[in-house]
């Protein structure tokens, strides 16, 4: 579900922002608004971070060789990490040049009207994308925060949309307000303070999404939850305790799990065969996830 739900996200992320881009870009030429060039920079760069998205999804599905024994899963952490710098060169940086430079050397608009209706379809459009990546993610968001799904969304192309697209949109009004209030004040100078706003907006999401994607590139665990239901899943049958375990998410439909179990003391071997293989079935049955599972049999040394 997570896969083909971000897929969606990021394809209707893709054909809103391309659409806006153009239009964005008209709207400066016609305008001269540097927050509608900001606008048109920032479109540009979230088009192409959803054309990097879907590579990285495509690079995810290659199959495990001898130099990568535990396949490509962390390629959407690669592409998603790529996409936070991109959103912060392209997009932050950008803006805020263009807008301190503005603010210093204000020009009067021409047509505002114009910038006013494209800025509009836009939020219009942009709201489409934002809505559809929400409807994909509480499909996986479960009963958490929308905050802390973002903070712990092995998923990255959903967190990374939605960001991106409340970035668009809060960017989109401040343009908005910029265009607007350099009309009625007839004072220029309004549409370079926009420009600035868009750009300190884009660079504290961007600043989110590095950190969170990095931490996902460097390798990740399983989440309180899944873990409880883990260990939960390996102390049954003979299984007496969970000696230690580590986890790590390989790619985000992909969970390692290793485990040293405490079984029961006098078991056959065959016994003791059947214990794993059972413990590895409940683990499986109960986190999807964990398609690698390595379980090692011990005694409870507690209690020898």
């Amino acid at each position: 579900m997570s896969a083909s739900g971000g897929t969606k996200a990021i394809l209707a992320a893709l054909g809103a922002n391309a659409g806006i881009a153009v239009a964005k870009f008209a709207g400066f030429l016609v305008t001269g608004s540097s927050s509608m060039l900001a606008e048109s920079v920032h479109s540009l760069a979230d088009t192409s971070n959803q054309g990097l998205l879907l590579l990285g999804q495509k690079q995810s599905r290659r199959h495990a060789n001898r130099e990568h024994p535990f396949g490509f899963g962390r390629e959407r952490y690669f592409y998603s990490f790529v996409v936070a710098l991109m959103l912060f060169t392209l997009g932050s940086v950008f803006a805020l040049y263009e807008g301190i430079h503005k603010i210093e050397h204000p020009e009067p608009l021409t047509s505002p009207l114009v910038a006013v209706a494209i800025l509009v379809v836009a939020i219009c459009l942009e709201g489409y994308s934002f809505v559809t990546a929400m409807r994909e993610s509480a499909k996986i968001k479960g009963d958490v925060s929308w905050w802390q799904f973002i903070r712990q969304s092995r998923t990255p192309e959903l967190p990374v949309v939605l960001l991106e697209d409340s970035g668009a949109l809060f960017g989109l009004v401040f343009a908005l307000a910029g265009v607007g209030l350099s009309e009625l004040t007839g004072d220029p100078v309004w549409d370079g303070i926009g420009t600035v706003m868009i750009g300190a907006l884009l660079g504290v999401i961007a600043i989110i999404l590095i950190v969170e994607m990095k931490s996902l590139l460097i390798g990740e665990g399983a989440t309180d939850r899944e873990l409880t239901s883990i260990c939960d899943a390996l102390t049954d049958g003979r299984v007496e305790r969970v000696i230690h375990i580590r986890t790590q998410y390989l790619g985000p439909d992909e969970l390692l799990v290793a485990a040293k179990l405490a079984l029961a003391p006098r078991l056959e071997l065959s016994e003791v065969a059947g214990e794993i293989d059972a413990a590895e079935a409940r683990v499986r049955e109960r986190v999807p996830a964990a398609r690698l599972i390595y379980l090692e049999p011990d005694l409870d040394r507690q209690l020898v």
